[in-house]
């Protein structure tokens, strides 16, 4: 018979063994980071990884089972949230030791980066200073549900499948810095190219909304844009 000291242990590991299961998958990964900027449908979430609506719901109910997801049916939609704000601290502090233990991650980002102009980091204290200043306009290139769920205060939302309808509306005298999921989210690379390309003098913030939330600055929550 199993020691019950043993016992108990080998049946704490195993359910937090569920988590790291949950997990494994790098597509798991991408919409448990696509659901800490607020809640999607399956229809959503499909689009935004690029998988099937069939393999999308596969790994979201891999997800539910593992209780990081919810899930809620609203109308013809089934829509998906994390179970708290705990998943996505979870999934930033272990993006965080990838970035610190794993050189082929800063690797992979400068070999994607290397040669496109303002992808230079941009002080985050520096940018709230001049934000508030007035000196920078802060473009945040999300889809408006995320925007809404939160957001840099002042920030204008123009989501990058608007803004060439919306260069009319950024200021030609003063800095653009654009932003929005993190440091792999490509929405802010495009936007700062399409605006240096037009003659903007545009940059990009890396810091996603989440790692913002963590250095304590403040986030703004269905602020008209």
């Amino acid at each position: 018979m199993k020691n019950p000291n043993r016992a108990f242990k080998d049946a704490i590991y195993e359910q937090f063994a569920r988590i790291g299961k949950a997990v494994s998958s790098p597509k798991r990964l991408e919409l448990l980071d696509l659901l800490c900027q607020g809640p999607r449908s399956v229809e959503v979430l499909a689009k935004e990884s690029s998988l099937t609506f069939a393999n999308a719901s596969q790994h979201l109910q891999v997800l539910r089972a593992s209780r990081l997801v919810e899930a809620d049916k609203e109308g013809l939609y089934v829509i998906y949230r994390l179970a708290d704000q705990n998943v996505c601290e979870f999934f930033r502090s272990m993006r965080l030791l990838a970035e610190s233990r794993l050189a082929e991650v800063e690797q992979i980002k400068r070999r994607f980066l290397g040669g496109r102009e303002g992808m230079e980091p941009v002080d985050c204290k520096k940018l709230l200073r001049l934000l508030r200043e007035g000196a920078v306009t802060v473009l945040d290139v999300r889809p408006r549900v995320e925007y809404n769920a939160g957001h840099i205060p002042g920030a204008l939302s123009i989501p990058l499948k608007e803004l060439q309808l919306g260069l009319a509306d950024l200021p030609r005298d003063q800095d653009i810095v654009a932003y929005c999921r993190g440091p792999y989210c490509v929405l802010s690379i495009q936007a700062v190219e399409m605006l240096r390309a037009r003659g903007f003098k545009a940059i990009r913030l890396e810091e996603g909304i989440q790692d913002l939330q963590a250095m304590g600055f403040p986030i703004a929550v269905n602020e008209a844009s």
